[in-house]
């Protein structure tokens, strides 16, 4: 029974060793777009400021900022290696829900004011999904819905205008 013991454990060590090498390439396929950040940092910027992103798609760069500044992390960032990657992928997932709700003639006119090709940014943005895990993925899509709902609810509660009043 010991020998079964230990070739079970030697398959599933594998196994994660094969996904763990896995998401270290899907890492090291993330390298080229560093070169690019300036870029893809003016890309978001343009389409923060354009008034023809939404509210709710811009309200989750706000929350992941937040999360990133604030310093309270789901994995500390004293655990080595995995401390640091919480945040990168709290990042990778805000802006992937923030670009998918651009709409595409909008994208595509700030791609082009920044000289990106269309396939260029394709191809890094599937770069990116593939560093983030598929079920965190899926249950990130749901938070745009769902940060939208809070809004409604916030806008038509009578509160969004004291609230505002009160910021300026």
């Amino acid at each position: 029974m010991a020998r079964a013991e230990d070739r079970t454990a030697s398959k599933n060590g594998r196994r994660r060793g094969k996904r763990g090498a896995g998401r270290l390439v899907a890492m090291l396929a993330f390298l080229p777009i560093a070169g690019r950040a300036p870029l893809y940092g003016r890309l978001l910027w343009e389409l923060l400021i354009d008034e023809r992103t939404p509210v709710a798609r811009k309200a989750l760069l706000g929350g992941a900022l937040g999360y990133v500044i604030l310093g309270r992390d789901l994995v500390p960032d004293e655990v080595p290696v995995i401390g640091g990657l919480d945040d990168l992928v709290v990042v990778a997932l805000a802006v992937d829900l923030f670009l998918g709700g651009v709409e595409d003639g909008l994208l595509n006119e700030k791609l082009s004011e920044l000289g990106i090709s269309r396939s260029a940014y394709d191809d890094d943005v599937a770069r990116v999904r593939r560093l983030v895990p598929g079920p965190v993925r899926r249950v990130a899509r749901r938070l745009p819905d769902a940060v939208g709902f809070v809004g409604e609810a916030f806008e038509h509660s009578g509160l969004a205008p004291r609230l505002r009043a009160w910021l300026t």
